[in-house]
């Protein structure tokens, strides 16, 4: 049994939550949202919110169950406040602009690095040398793997440190080479 998937998803004030079916669309100040949960799942929109529950007790299903709930919440914080992920990246020279819908990173290669940005997500490019990356979005997938794809170009490396990494993200240090 899901302990998170028996609890119901309360609605807070100012969002409109609709359930048609397996799709529960989500609007709020930020914008709007849908999920689509599997045909295992069941999804009832009640007076204490939205009930998640499994159609039979599969293993499948009970495996869906806590992660469709979990779904709902993301949209509903999505809508509300938003998702925002910063990168850093670190090395001499290394750094980033922002044309129009593409970013381009100068990351240490023959060629500058350019990405494209999908709808949804914005990305801002700040600091004083121009190395920090902020992706903001309210869908956390899209997010994510936004953030995730710039910093997939290069990697924090162990011995010196250099690349793109997450803000507050521990790299562990190894030591060179000796003789």
């Amino acid at each position: 049994m899901s302990r998170i998937g028996k609890k119901p998803v309360a609605i807070p004030s100012g969002l409109t939550a609709t359930v048609a079916g397996q799709t529960v669309k989500m609007k709020g100040p930020k914008g709007e949202l849908s999920f689509t949960a599997p045909e295992q799942i069941k999804i009832a929109q009640t007076a204490s919110g939205i009930e998640v529950a499994p159609r039979e007790e599969t293993k499948s299903a009970l495996a869906m169950w806590g992660m469709s709930r979990t779904q709902i919440v993301n949209l509903i914080d999505g809508v509300t406040k938003g998702y925002e992920h910063t990168l850093e990246i670190h090395g001499v020279g290394f750094k980033a602009e922002m044309k129009g819908r593409k970013l381009i990173m100068k990351v240490g290669f023959s060629h500058d690095i350019e990405h494209d940005i999908p709808a949804g997500v914005e990305v801002k490019v700040s600091g004083p040398k121009q190395d920090i990356i902020t992706v903001t979005g309210i869908d956390k997938q899209k997010t994510g793997q936004v953030a995730a794809e710039i910093r997939a170009y290069r990697p924090p490396e162990p011995y010196q440190g250099k690349g793109v990494r997450y803000k507050g993200e521990f790299i562990r240090r190894k030591e060179g080479k000796t003789k």
